[in-house]
């Protein structure tokens, strides 16, 4: 039996910290009611916790878009890359 990861979208994340921390239930019955682990869960407010002491004011959401950004930009600079390789191959050939 082969298992999959869950993925979860941020604003889902940001709500269900939002929940945890500022809701009158406890954090485990919100997981519950969300059917997110528990353990997840204790790791989204653990993150979001760090990141505000460390002063990093990125939620969720954004740094989704920064992780795609990256990704991004790394293939866009392979791309870069194989045409500089192909124009000094075709330049060479050329002369």
């Amino acid at each position: 039996m082969v298992r999959t990861k869950k993925r979860y979208t941020a604003e889902f994340k940001e709500q269900a910290v939002r929940l945890a921390r500022e809701g009158d239930k406890p954090a485990a019955q919100v997981a519950k009611e969300l059917g997110v682990p528990e353990k997840t869960l204790y790791t989204w407010v653990q993150r979001t916790k760090k990141q505000e002491e460390a002063g990093e004011r990125l939620s969720f959401s954004e740094q989704e878009e920064l992780r795609q950004l990256r990704k991004e930009n790394e293939r866009l600079r392979m791309e870069r890359d194989i045409l500089k390789k192909a124009t000094a191959f075709f330049a060479k050939e050329n002369s």
